[in-house]
């Protein structure tokens, strides 16, 4: 009995702290991902599609589209995005792709992206991607039709 309620408060300091850590960080649910002031976490939504591999963006390399602060690792890649942004930007505003398919917002992991048809799908883990992958049309047919309802909400499955 002693051990089960020394697993309950442990349990429960750990959820609290886990809650602190989320609260913390800033997202916006807003038309695009955004933690910490830049969308996708700052990562270059151009990397992701020109050379297949997440990388981390510079706040030195910036550009603005559809409210939301997109970053960039090279001035190159910045203007290949102001040229032409609806190529590059994520879909289903960057949330989880695989989240939208079912229905709501999620946050995303950077690493857990997948390029089809020249468009950058996000995912909240390695482990929903490897989800997302087992089907990727029907689950692209699923977040299509989900999307108009999901993007107007506000709460971010972390």
């Amino acid at each position: 009995m002693m051990r089960m309620q020394c697993l309950r408060t442990v349990g429960c300091a750990v959820a609290m702290t886990g809650f602190a850590v989320l609260c913390a960080e800033s997202v916006h649910a807003g038309e695009f991902f955004e933690a910490g002031g830049a969308a996708v976490r700052g990562y270059d939504v151009v990397a992701y599609v020109a050379e297949g591999k997440p990388v981390k963006g510079s706040a030195a390399y910036k550009a603005e589209y559809k409210g939301s602060t997109f970053h960039f690792s090279s001035a190159a890649n910045r203007d290949a995005f102001a040229a032409d942004p609806a190529k590059f930007a994520p879909q289903y505003g960057g949330f989880c792709a695989f989240g939208v398919a079912g229905g709501y917002k999620a946050a995303i992991d950077p690493a857990a992206f997948t390029v089809t048809a020249g468009r950058l799908y996000l995912n909240h883990s390695l482990g929903v991607q490897r989800q997302w992958s087992a089907d990727i049309p029907g689950f692209i047919g699923k977040a299509d039709r989900n999307w108009p309802a999901v993007m107007g909400q506000t709460k971010v499955i972390q």
